[in-house]
């Protein structure tokens, strides 16, 4: 056997035992997460991305154009939306991300007519929260956990008011400790953030994507750092987690 098809043969061993472990990862918590909603794509569908820095991923912010790669910037909502483009070439998607970093759930709604309603999306995931705590820390912002999802279920409410046949997607909040920004003093303060999160997902019966669940399960296969570089935003295995997460409990 010649020295490349044995490297090959190498490499895709673990690429395959990669897979695997992340696949692992994702059943083990969806097994645990009873869905409400999952459904197949229909053709023609619009489907949004929404969010703070972490669905923003450094996206451009001037053309922000469907189906693009500089629009999506470099995070997990490029890679799911890669993935569906891919996998549904005759469907006719159309996919945006209106991210922007340092959001909190007041601020999506400020621009909720121009980045939501006004593309009328068939689809709509949602992830809010890290920075409705964060920014507490930080001293320049004031709310709570209530402020939180009294904000969150009137975003969903104006949406469902505007699109009431929209499917939506509530993202699960997620944080791991022992990096440069999360310690333990973060975990049961921003628990209350996830479980407002999971009670308006309930609440209106959304489709729930669990990104936590997940990473809990993930940093018994490799450190925090690993998948999350500051212990708030992905680091490159850790997008693709989330992507395969997103896929996996949504289509």
């Amino acid at each position: 056997m010649s020295f490349s098809r044995r490297k090959f043969i190498k490499n895709s061993v673990g690429s395959i035992g990669l897979s695997t472990m992340i696949g692992s990862i994702i059943t083990s918590c969806s097994e645990k997460t009873p869905q409400k909603t999952k459904n197949t794509i229909p053709s023609n569908s619009s489907i949004l991305f929404q969010g703070d820095s972490i669905t923003d991923a450094g996206r451009e912010k001037k053309l922000e154009l469907p189906n693009n790669a500089s629009s999506f910037g470099n995070g997990y909502a490029f890679l799911a939306a890669s993935y569906l483009l891919n996998s549904l070439p005759n469907e006719n998607l159309k996919l945006y991300n209106r991210g922007i970093s340092g959001n909190k759930v007041y601020q999506l709604s400020n621009r909720w007519n121009k980045d939501c309603l006004k593309l009328k999306p068939n689809i709509l995931s949602i992830l809010i929260g890290v920075n409705d705590y964060w920014h507490t820390r930080q001293g320049n912002y004031n709310g709570t956990s209530k402020t939180y999802e009294s904000d969150y279920r009137k975003l969903i409410e104006r949406t469902k008011e505007k699109l009431p046949n929209i499917k939506i997607a509530i993202c699960q909040p997620f944080i791991l400790k022992e990096n440069s920004v999360v310690d333990d003093s973060w975990i049961e303060p921003f628990k209350e953030y996830q479980i407002s999160a999971k009670k308006i997902s309930d609440e209106f019966k959304t489709l729930w994507i669990p990104f936590q669940d997940v990473f809990n399960e993930a940093i018994k296969y490799a450190p925090a750092e690993y998948w999350l570089y500051d212990g708030v935003h992905a680091a490159m295995p850790g997008a693709q987690l989330m992507a395969e997460t997103w896929i996996k409990n949504f289509y």
